[in-house]
């Protein structure tokens, strides 16, 4: 079958949208190739910094022919509603139409039959449609073609399309259309410098091949893949070893089409400065990798560029270049340094004054005192000392004002740990101020240095507090102040760190420090604790575990001690995975059925102990006895927070449970004996809850 293959040729395209862009092509064109009946068998889409190519194969030839029938007015309307029904259908007479009978009467029918398109003219069609329609998160207009001012909007300047259609058994034709001036034909373009001339190419397989030999890798993996090995091994080679950066390494694929690893050096006394600076500055301004020596671990005065040529002088004039740049670089950031250990952390904190946090929450500096409050409460409950927490949180924000975090934002909180370190702080103290940040991320460490702990919580419980005082939470996909994360974060600290912490009262004593005050403050609390309750949901399925338990836990009420939720519900799952789990929830759920129906029917609940007189079936008696056997036992459990034990006490349920179904008919025609059975029933549902609300629970 035939397959498609297409190019648009440019200037180069910034690497951060390329692999957007050259999925966006694929997607566009298959769809709208489904769209007109014509299914392909796969499609790849590549993209190097001059180009997007696409090839599809396995396209029919030709669209299939398509039948369908349009239904008419009734037979006899008026002269004009056949006549509009004729015009639509191509039809040139009423004896060319089916009729068909109707409940409502007898209709005309007209069959059209639509003859399928070469696909090579629905592809010239709808090329140029997607080429006009691309889009690109910025693009640009430029130039006049032959004295028109140009129309296309495009990311950089495009010059050539290469479009060609056929099998791969013959020579493919190309796919005729034009775009603001450029009409598309089989030419491409190799390596601006090494291969600069024109390449004629058929289809994909000699596309690629023909790339090639001109110095253009096509695939951006295998452009990653060559940096990363030559890298490696040009390293270790040399007795160091590669400081790995996947994010870096995607974006070095995007600059070049023919990668050439080369390392080149700097002064030694620029290590002097931390080692993430020395990362950032040669990372940010130059593109290139940082070495480590593999037996100290620290870092080296190398640095690995990706070149896109191979130069004849072997690399020296590209090397000697890139040490010019970086060199004034690390001057830069170790004058910043050196300028920022002059001022003390605490110097820089009245600026915070005119730093306004939020128009309604306040300044940072009132900030960073309600962060110092709070986690001076929490200190006592995460095991911290409090005038070290209390210093920490008073100094963590800090750096944000230093010169090196203006230049590298990215080094925030690690540089308030140097800067820490380097006046005298305690260890702890220190270590928070870069640690209160973390965690960011589901794959981010977790603190456990209790005073890191204790200001992390009180960064973030401010944080969610102050904003759900202000009603700016987040809503569908959109959470522009990141408390989705903050939230996770807490849940983290606390499960990670095995905290026993009450959200509740936490939440209302950063309530008390804030300057504003909600209408609804009361609720605040608990709607706040709802919120952490769908995080931990999320969490709990991310790990594989059922978030409907955490639901059934919640439903309990009272429960704010995340620490405990997380272990209940993780004896919950591992209780409901056993049969005895599985039964005693059918159970359970039976119960609670015919009490919704029975309650609902007869408009009252039915609450109350019940009558062990009324009990006339032995199956009755052994359940009544179970139940307030495992009641006790189950609640003394729960006490002790053993929750295995607890879940191993509601087992002994299931049996009794089971033969009461089996044996005894709930609806007795004895109103009192009926009445005692549903209460009965009711005390099956009132001893699940010891653990959960079963009701919650999906079967």
């Amino acid at each position: 079958m035939p397959e498609l293959l297409l190019e648009l040729f440019s200037e180069e395209i910034p690497a951060r949208m390329q692999a957007k862009a050259a999925d966006d092509l694929r997607r566009m064109v298959t769809d709208k190739l489904v769209a007109e009946g014509l299914v392909y068998e796969g499609a790849k889409a590549f993209a190097t910094p001059r180009r997007l190519a696409l090839t599809v194969h396995g396209i029919p030839a030709r669209q299939p022919d398509l039948k369908t029938e349009r239904r008419g007015p009734k037979v006899g309307a008026p002269d004009a509603a056949v006549q509009g029904f004729l015009k639509a259908t191509g039809l040139k007479s009423l004896d060319e139409a089916k009729i068909q009978r109707d409940p409502k009467g007898d209709f005309y029918i007209g069959l059209i039959e639509k003859p399928g398109r070469d696909a090579i003219d629905v592809l010239a069609e709808i090329l140029p449609i997607i080429i006009r329609t691309f889009p690109w998160p910025k693009s640009m207009r430029w130039g006049a073609r032959s004295g028109k001012p140009g129309s296309l909007s495009w990311v950089r300047p495009l010059h050539a399309i290469t479009a060609t259609f056929g099998p791969e058994t013959e020579e493919p034709d190309v796919v005729k259309f034009e775009v603001d001036g450029i009409e598309t034909g089989q030419t491409t373009y190799g390596h601006r410098f090494m291969a600069p001339a024109a390449i004629s190419v058929r289809r994909f397989e000699d596309y690629e091949a023909k790339l090639k030999a001109a110095k253009v890798i096509l695939d951006p993996q295998a452009r990653k893949d060559i940096i990363f090995a030559d890298a490696k091994e040009l390293t270790f080679a040399q007795g160091f070893e590669l400081v790995e950066d996947q994010v870096l390494l995607d974006e070095v694929s995007g600059l070049v089409e023919w990668p050439v690893v080369m390392m080149g050096s700097f002064e030694q006394e620029y290590l002097a400065i931390p080692e993430e600076v020395i990362r950032a500055t040669i990372r940010n301004n130059q593109k290139c990798f940082v070495v480590r020596d593999s037996k100290t671990g620290k870092l080296t005065n190398k640095f690995v560029l990706t070149a896109n040529i191979e130069a004849a002088d072997g690399g020296k004039v590209i090397v000697s270049g890139n040490e010019r740049v970086i060199r004034p670089r690390l001057s830069d950031a170790k004058f910043f340094y050196e300028t920022d250990l002059k001022t003390k952390l605490e110097e820089r904190l009245p600026k915070f004054e005119q730093i306004v946090f939020h128009e309604k929450l306040g300044t940072q500096a009132a900030r960073i005192k309600r962060i110092e409050r709070l986690a001076a409460e929490i200190a006592p409950l995460v095991g911290a000392d409090v005038g070290k927490a209390t210093r920490a949180a008073h100094l963590a924000k800090a750096d944000l004002l230093t010169e090196v975090v203006g230049e590298f934002p990215e080094v925030q909180g690690l540089m308030g740990r140097y800067y820490a370190l380097a006046q005298g702080e305690d260890a702890s103290v220190a270590a928070a101020c870069e640690e209160h940040y973390k965690p960011q991320g589901p794959a981010d460490r977790v603190p456990t240095d209790p005073v890191s702990v204790a200001v992390a919580l009180a960064d973030k419980l401010d944080t969610l507090v102050g904003f759900w005082a202000i009603d700016e939470k987040p809503t569908g996909s959109k959470d522009p102040y990141a408390l989705r994360r903050a939230a996770l974060g807490v849940i983290r600290l606390i499960a990670e760190n095995a905290l026993r912490l009450s959200l509740m009262k936490v939440a209302e004593s950063a309530l008390a420090g804030l300057s504003v005050k909600p209408a609804d403050a009361q609720k605040l609390p608990g709607d706040l604790l709802t919120f952490f309750a769908d995080r931990l949901k999320v969490q709990l399925r991310e790990q594989g575990a059922r978030h409907d338990l955490v639901d059934a836990v919640f439903a309990l009420g009272g429960q704010d001690d995340l620490l405990m939720i997380v272990r209940r519900v993780e004896a919950l799952g591992k209780f409901l995975d056993s049969d005895d789990g599985k039964n005693l929830l059918a159970g359970a759920k039976r119960a609670s059925n015919i009490l919704s129906i029975e309650e609902k029917k007869d408009k009252r609940t039915f609450d109350g102990a019940p009558d062990a007189a009324l009990y006339c079936l032995g199956e009755e008696k052994a359940l009544a006895k179970a139940i307030g056997e495992v009641k006790a036992e189950a609640s003394a459990a729960v006490a002790k927070e053993d929750f295995a034990a607890a879940m191993s006490a509601m087992a002994k349920l299931r049996p009794p449970v089971d033969a009461f179904f089996e044996k005894v008919r709930v609806n007795d025609d004895d109103a009192k004996v009926r009445e005692n059975r549903l209460k009965l029933l009711n005390e099956i549902r009132s001893a699940t809850r010891a653990v959960a609300d079963f009701s919650k629970i999906q079967d």
